[in-house]
């Protein structure tokens, strides 16, 4: 059976990710804010915006889910190999 470890994410990484999650969010708001335009077209620009970030964070948990699942079914399926191929050999 094969052996898979979880992979974690050093501290700096996680602030790395934070840090260019809110710079590109704050330069994106203050680029829609200093628009010269109406202030509705500015609300539907933010409001668009927003919408993507939303959609391509439920986007990357399902992905992740999917790969997830796929990775509990292969470790059932090497348990269950590995455990008839050691029924196999005390024949």
């Amino acid at each position: 059976m094969s052996t898979q470890t979880a992979q974690t994410h050093t501290s700096a990484w996680v602030a790395f990710t934070y840090a260019s999650f809110i710079g590109s969010a704050t330069m994106v708001g203050g680029g829609i804010l200093f628009l010269p335009l109406d202030l509705w077209i500015k609300g539907y620009l933010a409001m668009g915006v927003t919408m993507l970030v939303q959609s391509c964070v439920t986007l990357v948990k399902t992905v992740r889910d999917v790969h997830e699942g796929k990775r509990m079914v292969n470790r059932i399926e090497d348990a269950r190999a590995e455990r008839l191929l050691m029924e196999m050999s005390k024949d």
